[in-house]
């Protein structure tokens, strides 16, 4: 009986090591066909594959050299603030008030303490849209008391970087909804609509025709023009000057595209007065000039908290949310340093996991998002953090904000000719992988690369 018990155990050994190496050398086959490829003809590619039980290597193809990673560097983002902040961290957005209350008259200020919520007036929780946080707000200056204020709606920002956009994002990007970076305050994703109408005819000028929400601080201007009906959205919003570049298909009516607010706080102030003059609640701002505010002085009445962390990731991972991420980086350094910036968040991320055994440089990056095309990352670093990530107690969290592509799970990226994936997968034979693969510099459609790519990776299944 031990010998069969013996002979059998041997036979699963070798038969597991048989499979590796059918796998193995499959991946090597797909990989060689992959990279003849005329569209990879002058780009630099890298697979990296292990076995997400014994952590084995199964394929390594330039796992060891930086590429730019695009939105799969969310991955590290995201891990890291399930580490340092933990799955239930909220945000709160303190409201307060400073000066004297007599007789329902406030002689002081309306105080906004921000602490970065990325999700405030956001459309994706019914906690966080407009109406909601403005009516909690609208709600809470009555239950103080304030029927009048003479003074002002301030936002109380401090230990917060004023700077917006991450160096290295490219002004194409900047003015583009997925280019909206974060401030202490955000509002609605610091994203607004601008509809569109076109002319019949194809070079005849566009106009614009609306904005949602109604833009108190910018303008814009249109050189945008029209091209041929179906030709879709080919048209970018650019800051400094505020101007509108490109196509959209002849004769739309309302055609929709989105943008950046550069004024989110003003924005969100500019809402707040319209909620409380509903609420027949005045405001006299010239009564109070323009001093500051200090801390100390402000009377908190309520606090307003974010979603936890974990419902935040879902999203950021889901619908790959740049904001979420530069909101994060800046959190990390808020929490740690006392002073949110991305410079020092990029430093604790890459700190974190060099104290994880990762080599620093393989995590050379200068956002939190990916969207800068001079972030670069080896696929040895995110397979050793999706295997890291697998361990902990969070990872059901993480797992589930991960995207389904090509029946796997998997977070994808996409910025100008360049192309990653990386996640997890469980074969049909029952083994489970953990992989990530880049391209960069290929040439071509990005939907021909996907579909390679998507060849290579079948292997694993």
């Amino acid at each position: 009986m031990k010998k069969v018990v013996l002979f059998l155990t041997g036979l699963f050994f070798i038969s597991a090591i048989l499979s590796a190496q059918t796998v193995t050398q499959k991946l090597q086959r797909a990989w060689q066909q992959f990279e003849s490829d005329p569209q990879l003809k002058h780009a630099i590619s890298s697979l990296y594959v292990i076995d997400a039980k014994t952590g084995t290597v199964v394929f390594d193809k330039n796992s060891q050299i930086g590429l730019a990673p695009a939105s799969t560097q969310k991955i590290i983002t995201a891990t890291t603030a399930f580490e340092l902040l933990g799955k239930d961290y909220k945000y709160e957005t303190k409201l307060g008030y400073t000066g004297e209350l007599a007789n329902g008259q406030l002689n002081g200020d309306i105080v906004i303490t921000a602490s970065g919520d990325p999700s405030l007036g956001s459309w994706r929780w019914q906690s966080t849209s407009e109406n909601t946080v403005l009516n909690r707000f609208t709600k809470n200056i009555t239950s103080a008391g304030i029927k009048s204020i003479k003074g002002d709606i301030k936002i109380l920002d401090r230990n917060w970087s004023s700077q917006q956009t991450p160096d290295g994002w490219i002004a194409q990007d900047i003015g583009n909804y997925y280019g909206a970076g974060p401030l202490a305050l955000n509002w609605r994703e610091n994203q607004f609509d601008v509809y569109l109408r076109s002319g019949t005819k194809i070079g005849d000028p566009v106009e614009i025709v609306g904005y949602r929400p109604a833009l108190q601080h910018s303008a814009y201007t249109s050189e945008v023009t029209s091209a041929a009906r179906g030709s879709g959205d080919n048209a970018y919003i650019y800051q400094n000057p505020n101007i509108i570049r490109g196509t959209i298909p002849a004769g739309e009516n309302k055609f929709e595209i989105s943008g950046s607010m550069q004024n989110a706080p003003e924005e969100f102030v500019s809402a707040l007065y319209g909620a409380l003059s509903e609420k027949d609640i005045s405001i006299d701002k010239a009564k109070n000039g323009n001093k500051s505010v200090e801390p100390d002085n402000v009377k908190e009445i309520y606090t307003y908290r974010s979603p936890s962390l974990d419902s935040l990731i879902y999203w950021f991972l889901k619908k790959s949310i740049n904001l979420y991420g530069e909101a994060l980086i800046k959190t990390f350094a808020y929490q740690e340093k006392g002073f949110g910036s991305t410079d020092a968040g990029v430093e604790i991320i890459k700190d974190f996991w060099k104290q994880k055994g990762i080599d620093e440089d393989e995590i050379n990056i200068g956002d939190g998002s990916g969207l800068s095309p001079q972030n670069r990352v080896t696929t040895h670093a995110q397979v050793e953090i999706l295997k890291y990530a697998k361990k902990r107690d969070w990872f059901p969290y993480f797992f589930d904000g991960l995207p389904d592509y090509n029946g796997m799970k998997m977070k994808s990226g996409t910025i100008r000719d360049v192309k990653g994936f990386c996640g997890y997968h469980k074969a049909d034979s029952g083994k489970e992988y953990i992989f990530s693969f880049l391209v960069n510099n290929y040439n071509g459609r990005t939907s021909g690369v996907v579909s390679k790519m998507y060849k290579v990776l079948d292997v694993l299944k």
